[in-house]
């Protein structure tokens, strides 16, 4: 995919974002922010065992942040919890697909830390050490 198509791409999930709305029967419910820019993502998931059975966000902000979380989600569908646990920056950064400055990572994983905030709540593991 080139640059044009990648960037195509991130604007369709920004302007027809997947997965987005509430999901009332969820499991757990994250949400946080990134006072940077002012980005705020929430996410819910419903798990059975330890599957990832549906997934939606809400929030506001940034391209990138809408995009990440949207991009994202679609790719939840079926993970299991260790699976969606061991997802990391650089797998967020792959899927975008583009060169992001350092405070737009931030917005970038937004969503991966919410993600990782519900599933360490769920699991009843601390958060103390999260790494995204």
């Amino acid at each position: 995919m080139d640059y044009t198509e990648t960037i195509d791409e991130i604007l369709d999930h920004y302007r027809n974002p997947r997965n987005y709305g509430e999901l009332p029967d969820a499991t757990v419910r994250a949400k946080d922010s990134n006072p940077l820019c002012g980005d705020v993502i929430e996410m819910s998931l419903k798990i059975e065992g330890d599957r990832i059975v549906d997934v939606r966000f809400r929030g506001k902000g940034c391209a990138i942040s809408q995009a990440s979380a949207s991009m994202l989600t679609d790719r939840l569908k079926g993970m299991t919890l260790d699976e969606a646990r061991s997802l990391n920056r650089d797998y967020v950064l792959g899927m975008l697909g583009i060169e992001l400055s350092p405070v737009r990572v931030k917005c970038a994983t937004l969503s991966l830390k919410v993600l990782k905030l519900g599933i360490y709540s769920y699991l009843g593991s601390s958060t103390k050490d999260l790494e995204v």
